[in-house]
């Protein structure tokens, strides 16, 4: 067959020289020829001289059930655009319908805002309502609200002598500052803090129980950011938390009182703070309230804040009856949360003071710790084990001075013995020291060996009461031996 390619203007080259370059026209051809030539042309595409836009035409026509395939899928796929085309349609109108709800909602806010801005009397107390409502769980309405300018003119409110305007504005700021840090600094950039201290310090009128609640809520509140803890406590914040707890326990609501502890434990962990807490009587009303199980946990979580500074512990360990509080509580197994806290607390003091480490031998800690190091959470017995190792080498740090001091006088006492009388034996003298230090130190024995009896003793006691024995339970002969068998080694201090 001919060899055929297409030129650029579309003409035929036939019998193309592999080497010259040049070519042959065929200037007559026979019938038979011709047909094969120009087939030959067509086949190698050289007659397609149309436009790019225009489809070429099928020499051959091709089978019924080919051409329709192609029809099939092009529609399939006008079908899938136009369904596609329909579904964007309806994602414009939802899209749509959520935009102009928004933007009604975004013009409904401006307007509240436009009420507490320039609104007056009913309007501006509305308004404050709004925002405590819009702001309550919304917190893209909190950012929205205060983007807008609705702060200042809550904190302005405050200065209204109207308790209904005080506490609608004392609460709207309270759930604008909710999860919302920047709002926060913004309320007490604002002034809001002193604002708040105003409303409860009047000395003309009684302190309101509702307008309290509502500023130790926002203190709580905004107590949990830290740049605002140094601000809050040097406001005098602090002697007002202080009061308003004690008067709470008796006129009002366990959540308030709740609120103040919470807002006094944000504020103490701060170490700045402690020593403004500590010109209160905060301690000792803490440590005398421990028992109450509603409180106690919050009451011990400020304690271990205030206990980190030497402030702190002196404060606590003057207060009467500290340490034998504090040793019960180590007995509360039903709240392990309390005996963590309270073991903490007993353990910085064992490490810090000697004087506190014989406070707390003498307030009975070594049973207690000993059940906690048994019974209690895997904390409480870490921390019980750290003061039970404090205790342990104070006691033989004493018995060592003790031993120490009778050797001591046992040799400066035998040259005199030597030579008071040349007819006492120095051998007999030797044998009286060595065996008045026996003694001594068969006395250390016998008090380590009836400290540990007791020890054992009672904490079988207490095993049995917490397995609900009988009270007249006696302990078998075998327990007995086993007391009986103790050494120093199982000093549990």
């Amino acid at each position: 067959m001919a060899k055929c390619e297409r030129n650029d203007v579309g003409s035929l080259v036939l019998n193309r020289a592999a080497g010259g370059g040049s070519f042959r026209l065929f200037s007559s051809f026979s019938g038979a020829t011709f047909r094969k030539k120009v087939f030959a042309f067509v086949r190698c595409g050289g007659s397609r001289n149309f436009r790019e836009d225009e489809a070429p035409l099928p020499l051959v026509p091709e089978p019924a059930q080919e051409r329709s395939e192609p029809r099939r899928k092009g529609s399939e796929k006008l079908s899938e655009l136009l369904r596609n085309s329909c579904e964007g349609w309806s994602e414009e109108d939802g899209s749509a319908e959520e935009t102009k709800r928004k933007i009604e909602a975004f013009e409904e806010v401006k307007r509240v805002v436009r009420d507490l801005q320039v609104g007056g009397g009913v309007r501006k107390s509305e308004a404050a309502v709004e925002v405590r409502r819009r702001a309550k769980e919304d917190l893209e309405a909190r950012t929205t609200l205060a983007m807008l300018g609705a702060i200042p003119p809550l904190v302005g409110m405050l200065d209204s002598e109207d308790q209904e305007y005080q506490i609608a504005a004392l609460y709207a700021l309270l759930n604008l500052g909710i999860g919302n840090d920047e709002n926060k600094a913004a309320i007490v950039k604002a002034g809001a803090i002193h604002k708040m201290l105003k409303l409860i310090e009047s000395p003309n009128e009684p302190l309101n129980s509702a307008v309290s609640e509502a500023v130790v809520a926002n203190f709580l509140g905004l107590s949990a950011l830290d740049s605002n803890k140094p601000i809050i406590g040097s406001s005098g914040a602090v002697p007002f938390l202080v009061r308003a707890l004690k008067n709470l326990d008796k006129k009002s609501s366990s959540q308030a009182m709740q609120d103040s502890l919470r807002a006094l434990y944000n504020l103490s962990i701060l170490p700045l703070n402690i020593s403004v807490i500590l010109e209160t009587d905060l301690v000792s009303f803490l440590v005398s309230t421990l028992g109450d199980m509603e409180v106690s946990e919050r009451i011990l979580s400020i304690l271990s804040n205030v206990v980190s500074t030497p402030e702190g512990r002196k404060a606590i360990s003057t207060v009467p009856d500290a340490f034998p509080i504090l040793i019960d509580v180590l007995n509360w197994n039903d709240s392990p949360g309390c005996q963590e806290k309270a073991s903490y607390i007993l353990m910085v003091m064992a490490h810090k003071s000697y004087g506190d480490r014989h406070a707390m031998i003498d307030g009975g800690i070594v049973s207690s710790l000993l059940e906690l190091s048994l019974l209690g959470s895997t904390l409480a017995q870490n921390r019980a084990s750290r003061i039970l190792e404090c205790l342990r080498v104070d006691k033989g740090k004493q018995i060592s001075e003790n031993y120490g001091g009778s050797i001591g006088s046992a040799g400066v006492s035998a040259p005199i013995c030597g030579s008071s009388s040349s007819s006492v034996d120095p051998n007999l003298c030797s044998k009286g020291a060595l065996e008045e230090e026996e003694d001594m130190m068969s006395e250390e024995k016998k008090a380590v060996k009836q400290l540990v009896q007791q020890s054992l003793q009672n904490n079988m006691r207490r095993i049995v009461k917490r397995a609900n024995l009988p009270q007249d339970f006696v302990p078998s002969d075998h327990f007995k031996a086993l007391t009986s068998s103790s050494t120093s080694k199982s000093l549990p201090f």
